[in-house]
């Protein structure tokens, strides 16, 4: 249940796809040439540039999927404000120019290190259920799964809530300050970039209620188009003048609840005021020497670390990187950690989550004898314990030291696919990751969060910041950060490196809304895993997908000290960049 592809690519298909979306624009070029020289060649959008240079400064740096977003951010380390400032303008950003991924109406989390404390903290800020929305309502309405789209998949936003706690804690600007550079760019408009563009919605019929902000002249914009969001500009200055509280218990609110009940949502305005974001403890394990923190449940970042500690009971570094070998390990070893997250995985004030045990070293010895070296499991099942998508991420740190790796997202592409009334951004349909089943740990509960797939990650060395970093993808981002880590920690190459390999998705795993896994899954390759691999995986017993795919979006931030510098990675996978200074 992979939310969140990027440039789905199926050997010609893609391709084609791309060229539509870039024709419109090209379509002034001289006669007799497709595409004028400043335009990007389609036949090239999947061979996306995989030698970047690795970005290193020393007064800070900010790594994102989108230019205008890492220059927003830095311009607030330029401006005197610290890395909270710098991240809570790039995703600001990121909500404009990649509306389709992010917004005011989703969630957020954050893993931060404060050079003043000398520790790291984390922020739960996703919403939670309606009050008036439990199982004894679906079950009413004939439901078996909460469906994907539309008022009934609706959690409280939590993006608002948590730049709030943020900036009281940490930040060192005004609100309104940090929001001025998307205002602007809301209001003059941005020409959109290749991977947005191929991204954007297209049907209107489909999609009328995203089609007044997001389909201007009836249409999609197409690459290099100029988009403007005059009503989110109108929001975030509001926002900027009167604060958070106004999303929460004023105008904004009010709002939202009034479009809700006019769509069949169960939103109230209690659940607004009662909606509270929470700084929490991170968890972490151990790889290789380095710890590597998470946050809990209700997101799945344990399954990261689930994934390492059971690799870890292997050779991983002996094995040539991408190898049948290598990938068959890692493919068995999330099969496990995803057995697992379906059954354990909630929101831990409503169950009993074992996440010590979970993430213990025994257990995951246990667990790892479970994996056979030469074949791939067609069942699996969940450890016996005692208790019973569309995403941004970004990263960014400052002069001083502190680092802050965080991620948000409103789930689906443009998630529910609904704007509320003139306020230019999608709300979120994470609530559509609810099991219905009575059961489950994660069953729909009023004032519950659900389940989430985004989670940002950090990894530090005796007690010291070292790198922060994500991968976005749904489903997926467990299996990237594992990937990402294997590449630095096992083979050695560079932060911007480790991003730009090749990736493996394993698909079709046993979900916490209640799918099982049959037949042991399907198994996708990225471009650039030799045709051999293939084979050799499918003589393995795993069913490979035909074509390739392209999964995830990372970012990164490795430090060293004495003196201070950083490095940066970003993902050619996806429009964005690493700027540092």
């Amino acid at each position: 249940m992979q939310r969140r592809r990027f440039l789905e690519l199926s050997g010609s298909a893609c391709l084609a796809a791309a060229s539509g979306q870039l024709s419109a624009s090209a379509a002034d070029g001289p006669a007799g040439r497709p595409h004028p020289p400043a335009l990007l060649d389609p036949a090239l959008l999947s061979q996306r540039n995989q030698n970047r240079s690795t970005v290193a400064c020393r007064r800070g740096i900010v790594c994102s999927s989108h230019p205008l977003a890492s220059l927003a951010g830095v311009d607030m380390l330029k401006a005197g404000g610290g890395a909270v400032d710098a991240a809570i303008a790039a995703d600001a950003m990121l909500s404009l120019v990649e509306p389709m991924n992010s917004g005011p109406g989703g969630d957020l989390f954050a893993i931060l290190w404060s050079e003043k404390d000398q520790k790291l903290t984390a922020l739960n800020a996703s919403g939670r259920a309606p009050y008036h929305w439990s199982l004894a309502d679906a079950h009413a309405l004939g439901l078996k799964e909460i469906p994907s789209l539309g008022p009934l998949s609706w959690s409280v936003p939590g993006c608002v809530s948590g730049w709030e706690l943020l900036l009281k804690r940490f930040g060192q600007l005004p609100l309104a300050k940090i929001l001025a550079p998307t205002i602007a760019n809301a209001r003059e408009g941005f020409p959109l970039s290749p991977v947005v563009a191929h991204d954007w919605v297209q049907d209107p019929r489909r999609d009328r209620f995203l089609a007044k902000t997001y389909l201007p002249n009836g249409r999609a914009p197409r690459f290099g188009d100029i988009f403007q969001n005059p009503d989110l500009a109108n929001f975030y200055e509001a926002l900027g003048r009167d604060g958070p509280d106004a999303f929460y218990q004023g105008e904004f609110a009010e709002r939202i609840v009034k479009f809700s009940q006019a769509q069949g949502g169960r939103f109230s305005l209690r659940d607004f005021r009662d909606h509270r974001a929470n700084w929490v403890e991170p968890v972490s394990s151990s790889y290789r020497g380095y710890d590597v923190w998470e946050i809990p449940p209700n997101g799945q970042g344990i399954a990261t670390l689930q994934i390492l500690n059971m690799l870890e009971t292997f050779d991983i570094g002996a094995l040539k990187p991408n190898s049948a070998e290598h990938l068959h390990l890692f493919i068995e070893a999330k099969k496990l950690a995803y057995e697992d997250r379906a059954v354990y995985y909630a929101d831990m004030d409503f169950a009993k989550v074992p996440v010590a045990e979970l993430i213990s070293k025994d257990y995951a010895r246990q667990r790892a004898k479970l994996i056979d070296p030469r074949r791939a499991a067609q069942h699996v099942a969940p450890g016996r314990l005692r208790s019973g998508a569309e995403t941004v991420y970004l990263t960014a740190a400052d002069g001083q030291g502190n680092m802050v790796s965080l991620i948000q997202s409103i789930f689906f592409n443009w998630g529910s696919r609904y704007v509320p009334d003139g306020l230019g951004f999608c709300l979120q349909n994470r609530g559509q990751l609810f099991s219905l089943n009575p059961k489950d740990l994660n069953r729909l509960e009023p004032h519950k969060r659900p389940f989430h797939t985004i989670i940002p990650a950090f990894m530090t060395r005796q007690g010291k910041p070292v790198f922060s970093f994500g991968v976005m993808g749904g489903d997926f981002q467990p299996q990237g950060q594992s990937q990402v880590v294997m590449n630095l920690l096992d083979f050695g190459m560079s932060v911007q490196q480790a991003g730009e390999q090749p990736r493996v998705c394993h698909d079709e795993s046993s979900t916490p809304t209640g799918r099982k896994m049959r037949d042991g899954g399907t198994v996708a390759l990225e471009a650039r895993i030799p045709d051999s691999v293939r084979q050799k995986l499918i003589e393995m017993g795993h069913h490979v997908q035909p074509g390739v795919d392209t999964n995830g979006g990372y970012q990164g931030i490795w430090r060293k000290d004495d003196p201070l510098r950083y490095f940066g990675g970003s993902d050619p996978r996806l429009d964005g960049c690493a700027i540092g200074y």
